[in-house]
């Protein structure tokens, strides 16, 4: 008997591509792209195409990464470096999307945008508490059964997310504010206006994201009777295709739509408070009610992937515990992180993003044109280590002042702004990451001819 590969449909694509998109599409999606309009103004397509490179191009890199490499997460296509650079990167990164600052900032961003306005500001910390226990008890509860989350965010939440978003959007494009050719530009943003959009990106945390999400569609295709790696492998790419593309038309829109505000509003202290203001100018009472749900439902079902994702890598790394044990813990620890503040958590993710960015970065181009060196360890090992260097200094010259002022961090930073080319676009680490590369190519193939 022949066994004939089984070939997933059009519809298959549309639903798992709609999956990963859900997943992506959470807190930092919604806020970022309105922020940036208002600040970037009559440069907003400048700043929309920086965004679009580390906001939707990375993210696509990552879930390419993961069809090719064929692994079956983020700890084993890590484990590529070294098995202790693995635990680290991979517990480094889960945190960073987990616990300490995208989940907590789903809830955050839920509830300042569709909640805050409506509470006297005496009572906010309280209603805040019991917001965020509410949204991490329903995402907890979600997650329960993660062969459902397809059904759960594919199939339910994001059509609901995009029919709400698209009402917004149709309302604002059809009677804008302000024109944006004229709109005022920011300081940041009146020179390297590419630059703050890329920079901005960062802060969706998406390409980070992409390797714990990567394996969801992995399992997703798997699950719908595809087996072999390489069928695998392009049917990623594919659903990931349509993921991409739909989040590239939403951000750009929501970027226009924050620069044709200011004919309306002044800039605002962060993408919540715009889309608050703009949906009460829109759908004036139902505008509210109407928000309230497009960013819950987006946040939620981001939420339900993290948590997730978080929870089945960390029952594989640490056996002894179980996956609902790391459920209620992720969701627990996300909940006390959420009552933090929104532009607080913000402001402490940025160096811890641009000091993981470059190492993920590199893992992901790494592993894409893997082949070109079999894959080898040292390849790795030395690309990695060159970019530690540029991501430590990079991640010191994001750092709060009371870091990135003393006298140790100001030596280092000063070393990059002198020798590392794009470093103040936060790219630093590009000319070390290429130098170990380079290095550890020629290094792997002298090897290669000694033993031919």
């Amino acid at each position: 008997m022949v066994y004939v590969e089984k070939k997933l449909l059009f519809r298959d694509y549309l639903t798992i591509g709609s999956m990963l998109f859900g997943l992506f599409f959470g807190a930092g999606n919604l806020i970022f792209p309105v922020h940036l309009g208002q600040e970037a103004g009559a440069n907003v397509t400048a700043a929309n195409l920086g965004l679009l490179v580390t906001g939707v191009g990375l993210p696509f890199l990552g879930v390419i990464a993961m069809g090719l490499s064929q692994s079956s997460g983020v700890f084993e296509l890590s484990s590529r470096v070294n098995k202790p650079y693995a635990y680290i990167f991979t517990i480094l990164l889960y945190l960073v999307i987990g616990p300490f600052f995208a989940l907590p900032r789903l809830a955050t961003t839920s509830y300042e945008i569709g909640i805050a306005p409506h509470i006297p500001n005496d009572q906010q910390s309280l209603v805040l508490a019991v917001f965020s226990i509410l949204f991490f008890i329903t995402a907890w509860w979600f997650s329960r059964k993660p062969s459902k989350i397809l059904d759960y965010v594919g199939k339910f939440l994001n059509p609901v997310f995009l029919v709400l978003l698209a009402i917004l959007l149709l309302l604002a494009f059809a009677n804008p504010l302000g024109d944006v050719t004229s709109a005022p530009v920011q300081a940041s943003y009146q020179s390297g206006a590419f630059s703050g959009g890329f920079i901005e990106g960062y802060n969706t945390l998406d390409a980070l994201a992409s390797l714990a999400f990567g394996i969801l569609i992995i399992e997703a295709i798997k699950n719908r009777g595809i087996k072999d790696p390489s069928t695998v492998a392009v049917d990623t790419i594919k659903s990931g295709t349509i993921s991409i593309i739909l989040m590239g038309i939403i951000y750009s829109l929501l970027s226009y739509m924050g620069t044709m505000s200011l004919g309306g509003f002044s800039v605002s202290e962060n993408g919540g408070i715009a889309l608050a203001q703009l949906s009460q100018h829109y759908l004036g009472t139902y505008g509210s009610i109407i928000l309230a749900l497009i960013v819950i439902v987006a946040c939620l079902k981001t939420g339900i992937g993290l948590i997730t994702s978080f929870s089945e890598t960390f029952s594989e790394l640490f056996p002894k515990g179980k996956y609902m044990f790391f459920t209620i813990l992720v969701s627990a620890m996300a909940c006390l992180f959420a009552n933090v503040g929104l532009t607080k958590i913000i402001e402490l993710a940025t160096p811890i993003l641009m000091f993981l960015y470059p190492l993920a970065m590199t893992l992901i181009i790494l592993a894409i044109i893997g082949r070109l060196f079999n894959n080898d360890p040292r390849v790795y090992q030395i690309t990695t280590l060159f970019t530690l260097v540029a991501s430590i200094i990079d991640g010191l010259n994001a750092a709060p002042a009371v870091v990135s002022q003393t006298e140790f961090a100001q030596t280092l930073i000063q070393l990059g702004e002198q020798y590392f080319p794009l470093f103040a676009i936060g790219m630093g680490w590009v000319l070390p990451a290429f130098i170990g590369f380079i290095i550890s190519l020629i290094w792997y193939a002298i090897n290669k001819n000694q033993h031919a």
